[in-house]
């Protein structure tokens, strides 16, 4: 299988969401050209925001890739971090902005109705290609999730990709069925100015959304710990050798989603020589690679318990 090939279906959830989105997003506009519906120019540019999110994950995946080097040492992982941060931005700005705004003028200056009829279709069609982007979006979380609930699985995910996709197909969703009911409502009721009420309505959903991506994106970027699971694997192959007398502390941070930096303090055994310590060091090193895959750097450091707990300040805690 070719490199190529590999990277589009590492990344089937990025590219389904965005040929989807891109597909929506020119149907939406053409649709609100020809029917003047505010919700629909709302859902016009919610598309075509996501579509630029998912490209923006995409070259922020590609440039997490690359090697380490002088300057950054434990490579580039966390640039993904600072990208999703971005799309978050982007979702409550453009998107959000958008929205509200386009409501607002139509509610102060509503435009004369018109037929409906390509509206409902672009809608239907929408559902359709945005019910399939959800659906593998869905499948893949929850392969990712095991038995976590979709909340834990969330807070606990060091990869944005997969969750901001599944939050903006969600939200995309949401804002067609608002767009639908505007536009069925305003026609019903021969009051236009409903159609802005919903655009209004799918801003306030996408600012909701953009800022819980934002709270996620940023816990990544400034850094997170590993999940308890991975520090427990750590801490009990410390602290089954015989030759390590305590464990002082397991700290952990990702360095990419797939990445993780991992320093541990340890008492060792009294009587162990130097040239001990060090091949000691070493077997739990190739151990805890073994045990967890993702770490990729690992820091040792023999320490007596005592001075350990006496440098720690009162509030660090173990394990994090």
């Amino acid at each position: 299988m070719s490199s190529r090939t590999g990277h589009i279906r590492e990344n089937i959830v990025l590219y389904g969401a965005l040929f989807a989105n891109v597909a929506i997003a020119v149907a939406k506009f053409i649709a609100a050209g020809f029917t003047g519906s505010s919700s629909m120019v709302s859902e016009g540019v919610h598309s075509l925001v996501d579509s630029g999110n998912q490209i923006l994950l995409l070259y922020g995946q590609a440039r997490a890739k690359r090697a380490p080097d002088a300057s950054h040492p434990f490579g580039y992982g966390r640039e993904l971090y600072f990208w999703a941060f971005v799309v978050a931005i982007l979702i409550f700005a453009v998107g959000a902005g958008v929205s509200i705004y386009e409501g607002w003028i139509h509610i102060a200056e509503p435009a004369p109705l018109r037929d409906p009829t390509a509206n409902y279709i672009v809608l239907a069609v929408a559902a359709c290609l945005e019910g399939t982007s959800w659906g593998i979006a869905v499948r893949a979380f929850n392969h990712e999730r095991g038995a976590k609930s979709w909340w834990q699985s969330i807070r606990r995910s060091k990869d944005p990709a997969g969750f901001i996709v599944l939050f903006e197909d969600s939200a995309a969703l949401i804002g067609l069925a608002l767009a639908g009911v505007g536009v069925w409502a305003s026609h019903r009721l021969g009051d236009p100015r409903i159609d802005g009420v919903a655009s209004i309505a799918i801003g306030i959903i996408l600012a909701a959304v953009a800022a819980l991506l934002a709270r996620e994106a940023k816990g990544l970027l400034i850094g997170e710990s590993a999940d308890p699971e991975i520090v427990g694997k750590i801490w009990r192959i410390l602290d089954g050798h015989p030759a390590i007398t305590a464990v002082n502390h397991v700290r952990t941070i990702h360095t990419a989603p797939d990445a993780v930096f991992v320093a541990v303090s340890a008492d060792f055994a009294d009587d162990l020589s130097m040239g001990d310590a060090e091949t000691l060091i070493e077997e739990m090193e190739t151990r805890m690679k073994a045990a967890v895959p993702e770490l990729t750097s690992i820091y040792i450091r023999p320490e007596k318990r005592e001075f350990a707990v006496h440098q720690s300040r009162p509030h660090d805690l173990d394990g994090g």
